[in-house]
C-alpha cells in the first residue's frame, strides 16, 4: 500500500561508502531529534508515563500458561524436547542444503503472509534459516497456549492475543539485518533509506506529541470536502452532538421514505463517502434515495458527561424529528455502521418500548447487538481494565482517539502496524495517498460517560441481547423490534466477527435477512458495484446455526451486496415521490456538506 518517493535510489545503484557514512550521520541526527520529540512532553509534564494497564494483564495471562507447564516436570520436559527436536530438524535440513542436497523446509509461511513474500526469503540460505527458526518458535509459543489445560476462556483469549502481538513484533522482517528487502535497499541507496526513515520517525513522534503516530497515508493530496466526502449536500441542522446532512438528489423521483444513516462516532462518517467512485452515500443518492447522515462532533472535555442516552436523543431521535419537518415523512429507513449500528439497535428497542412508529426498516453494517462472540476486542474488556480506563477518562473527560485506533490496529498488527514500521522507517518510503487509510488515521475522541456505558453494558455485561439494558429509565427488549432488518456481516471482520453478527440476528422480533460479504470490516462494506470485487452470500436459515453451518447452505453472489440491499429496500417500500429540495423554509441549509464537525481532528 505504500510506494517509494521519487528520490528512492534504483536497486542497481552502486554502494558508496562515503555516502553511506553521511547517511548514517543523518540518521543519527534524526534519531536524536526523535529522542528529543519523545522526551520534550515528558519533561514539561504534558505526558506522564506509567506502566500500561495491559502489562499486568500480559503478566497474568502468561503466568497462568507457565503454571500449567511448569507444575509437572514430565510436561515441562516434553515441551523442551519438542522444541529441541524442531530446531534439530531445521539445523539438519539447513546442513543438507548447504551441502547441495535437496531438503524440504521444516516449516513454510502461509501463502497469505506478506512479510515473507520476497523470493530471497527462500533462495538465500541465511534468510530461509532465520525465517524458519522464527516460524517454528512462533508455532511452539502458540501451541503452549492452545494445549494448556484448565485455562478459563478469557485468560486463554488474552494469552493467544498477547503471544500473537509479541511474535509479530519479533518477526525478522522488522529488523534491518534480517530483512533481505531492507538490506538490498540499504546497499542500493548507500543508507539513504535509513536517513529518510529516521527523519519520518522523528516527525511522527513529534506529530503524536511524544507518542509514535505511525503515518499510514500521505495526507498531502487528501482533504475532506475537496477530494473526499464530496457528494453534494447541505448541513440542515446542528446541535452540540451532531450535524445532520441532507444530500442533493440526482434523480427525478425518489423513494417516499428517506434514509437516515447513523455512523460510528469512533471514526468519521466519510468512510461511506470517500472518493466518488467508492461512495456508498453517492450511490444511494443516484439510486433515488433521499439520504440523511449524522456527522458526530469530535468531543472535548466540555462534553465528557454526554451519555449513551444523550447520543441517542440528540443523535438519531433528533434526526428523525428534523427529517419529518423537512420531508413530511413520519417514518425513515435507517442504517447503522459498527457502534452506530449498536446505537441504532438500542434506539429501535427504545422506540418499540415507547410504542413510537418512526422506522420502516433497519440495516446494520458490521454491527453487534450481542457480544458473546465479539472476538479479540474482548481481550481489552474486564473489570480491572475498564476501571483503569475510566480513571484515565475521568481526568481527561474523553478517551483520545489514538488509543482506540491503536487497539483496532493491534487486531491486524502485521498489516496495520509492522508493515508501516518496515516501509516507513526501515525502507524510508513515504506512504501513498490512500483515502481509506487516511480515514483510518482520522480518529475521534469519545466522551467518558458514553464510552464507559458502551464497554460495561455491551462488551462486559452483554445487556442488550439479554434484555437487561436500561436506557432513559427504560428496559430494552430487542424482541419487540418488529421492523425488517438487513444484517450485513463481513467474512474477515476482526471487530464485529461474522459469528457475532449472525448470532445477534436471532434477537430481533421481526424478519431478518443476514448477508455475509467478502473481505473485512471496511472493504466488505465499502464495496461499490463498479469495482466488481469480492462477493456476498445469502441464506435464509439463521436459526440455531453457526457461520460454518450457514455457509453450507448459502448461495454465493459475485460482486457487491449494494444492489441486493437496494432491491430489498425497494420491495419493502416501492412508493416514489418527486425529488425533494434540500432543507426547508423552517430549516434552511447552514453550510455545505460535509460540514464543519467532520473537519475537526483529534
Amino acid at each position: 500500500m505504500s510506494m517509494a518517493t521519487t528520490d528512492t535510489p534504483k536497486p542497481d545503484t552502486k554502494f558508496d561508502a562515503e555516502a553511506f557514512a553521511m547517511n548514517v550521520a543523518r540518521a543519527m541526527e534524526s534519531g536524536g531529534k526523535a529522542l528529543a520529540a519523545f522526551l520534550k512532553p515528558r519533561e514539561s509534564g504534558e505526558v506522564q508515563d506509567r506502566p500500561p494497564a495491559e502489562l499486568a494483564e500480559v503478566i497474568k495471562a502468561f503466568t497462568s500458561v507457565a503454571e500449567y507447564w511448569l507444575s509437572d516436570t514430565s510436561r515441562s520436559s516434553d515441551l523442551q524436547t519438542k522444541l529441541a527436536k524442531d530446531y534439530l530438524d531445521l539445523w539438519g535440513a539447513a546442513a543438507r542444503r548447504m551441502a547441495g542436497q535437496d531438503a524440504p523446509p521444516a516449516i513454510a509461511p502461509s501463502p497469505r503472509d506478506k512479510r515473507f513474500a520476497d523470493p530471497e526469503w527462500k533462495s538465500n540460505q541465511f534468510f530461509d534459516f532465520v525465517m524458519q527458526l522464527y516460524l517454528l518458535t512462533t508455532k511452539w509459543a502458540q501451541e503452549l497456549v492452545r494445549d494448556a489445560e484448565g485455562l478459563d476462556p478469557q485468560t486463554r483469549r488474552k494469552a493467544e492475543f498477547y503471544v500473537q502481538q509479541v511474535t509479530n513484533a519479533l518477526s525478522p522482517s522488522n529488523f534491518v539485518l534480517t530483512n533481505p528487502e531492507v538490506l538490498r535497499e540499504t546497499v542500493a541507496s548507500s543508507g539513504e533509506n535509513l536517513a529518510r526513515g529516521l527523519k519520518m520517525l522523528a516527525e511522527d513522534i513529534a506529530a503524536g506529541k511524544g507518542m509514535l503516530k505511525i503515518r499510514q497515508s500521505n495526507p498531502d493530496n487528501l482533504v475532506v470536502g475537496v477530494n473526499m466526502a464530496t457528494t453534494p449536500g447541505k448541513v440542515i441542522y446542528q446541535n452540540e452532538m451532531m450535524q445532520l446532512i441532507q444530500y442533493s438528489p440526482t434523480t427525478e423521483n425518489v423513494l417516499r421514505t428517506p434514509l437516515l444513516i447513523v455512523p460510528p462516532w469512533i471514526n468519521k462518517f466519510y468512510i461511506l463517502d470517500l472518493k466518488p467512485e467508492k461512495s456508498y452515500i453517492k450511490w444511494c443518492v443516484d439510486q433515488g434515495i433521499t439520504v440523511f447522515v449524522i456527522s458526530w462532533v469530535n468531543p472535548d472535555r466540555r462534553l465528557g458527561n454526554k451519555s449513551w442516552e444523550d447520543y441517542m436523543k440528540e443523535g438519531p431521535l433528533t434526526a428523525m424529528d428534523v427529517i419529518e419537518k423537512v420531508t413530511g415523512e413520519m417514518k425513515v429507513h435507517t442504517a447503522g455502521y459498527c457502534v452506530g449500528g449498536t446505537m441504532l439497535a438500542t434506539t429501535l428497542a427504545w422506540l418499540a418500548e415507547k410504542r413510537r412508529q418512526r422506522v420502516s426498516s433497519a440495516t446494520f453494517f458490521a454491527a453487534q447487538v450481542d457480544f458473546t462472540h465479539a472476538g479479540d476486542l474482548l481481550v481489552f474488556v474486564d473489570e480491572d481494565q475498564i476501571a483503569s480506563l475510566e480513571h484515565d477518562m475521568k481526568t481527561a473527560g474523553v478517551l483520545e482517539g489514538s488509543k482506540m485506533a491503536m487497539a483496532f490496529n493491534m487486531l491486524r498488527s502485521n498489516d496495520l502496524i509492522w508493515s508501516y514500521v518496515v516501509s516507513n522507517y526501515l525502507k524510508g518510503q513515504q506512504p501513498s495517498a490512500f483515502d481509506l487509510l487516511h480515514w483510518n488515521s482520522d480518529a475521534t475522541r469519545m466522551t467518558a460517560s458514553n464510552h464507559s456505558y458502551y464497554l460495561r453494558n455491551c462488551y462486559l455485561e452483554n445487556r442488550l441481547s439479554t434484555g437487561t439494558m436500561v436506557l432513559d429509565n427504560t428496559l430494552l427488549d430487542l424482541s419487540k423490534v418488529k421492523v425488517p432488518v438487513y444484517n450485513l456481516a463481513t467474512r474477515e471482520d476482526h471487530i464485529a466477527p461474522a459469528e457475532s453478527v449472525l448470532y445477534g440476528s436471532q434477537f430481533f422480533g421481526g424478519p431478518v435477512k443476514y448477508v455475509l460479504s467478502g473481505s473485512g470490516h471496511i472493504a466488505g462494506v465499502v464495496n461499490p458495484p463498479a469495482s466488481n470485487k469480492y462477493q456476498y452470500w445469502t441464506n435464509d436459515n439463521i436459526k440455531d446455526v453457526n457461520v460454518a453451518e450457514w455457509m453450507k447452505g448459502a448461495v454465493e453472489h459475485k460482486g457487491s451486496w449494494w444492489p441486493d440491499w437496494r432491491q430489498w429496500l425497494g420491495e419493502l417500500d416501492p412508493e416514489e415521490v418527486p425529488a425533494r429540495a434540500v432543507g426547508s423554509e423552517a430549516l434552511p441549509p447552514i453550510e455545505d456538506a460535509p460540514g464543519s464537525y467532520v473537519r475537526v481532528r483529534a
